[in-house]
């Protein structure tokens, strides 16, 4: 799960899911602008991972380097179903509930997401590691 939500959930003490359930989408996009706002105020020098729809926060450039984990839909999609927990990973993205919506949401996004990555790593095949040491070097960290 991406720094936003954990941010978004601890700030509203509640899972992204019942958020959405009992605030709706809309309130939960207010909230992840507001994590933006701290980011840009609060933090320096992160990595903002464009997943999700986080993507359209205004002031993203001005947060840090984005970096696109890119995957097809298949494999994120298979990643998900076939997780020890994959239960629980599911339930916490109201929006990949059925497949076929989340199929059109990722196609929708993928151009944007592109479009705003400083770094794109292909992570299919990668272990977390290997992630981190293409992003460092990529960024000369």
């Amino acid at each position: 799960m991406s720094s936003d939500l954990k941010i978004v959930e601890s700030k509203e003490n509640k899972e992204v899911k019942k958020i959405f359930a009992k605030q709706g989408e809309v309130y939960f996009r207010e909230q992840e602008q507001a994590t933006a706002d701290w980011i840009e105020q609060c933090v320096q020098g992160t990595f903002i991972s464009c997943g999700g729809g986080f993507y359209k926060v205004p002031n993203l450039k001005k947060l840090g380097t984005v970096v696109l984990l890119d995957a097809s839909f298949e494999w994120i999609h298979t990643r998900l179903k076939t997780a020890r927990n994959s239960e629980n990973k599911l339930a916490k993205r109201p929006l990949f509930s059925q497949e076929k919506e989340a199929r059109k949401l990722y196609n929708e996004r993928e151009k944007a997401y592109r479009k705003l990555a400083d770094v794109v790593v292909d992570v299919e095949g990668l272990t977390l590691d290997e992630q981190i040491e293409f992003i460092a070097n990529k960024c000369k960290v």
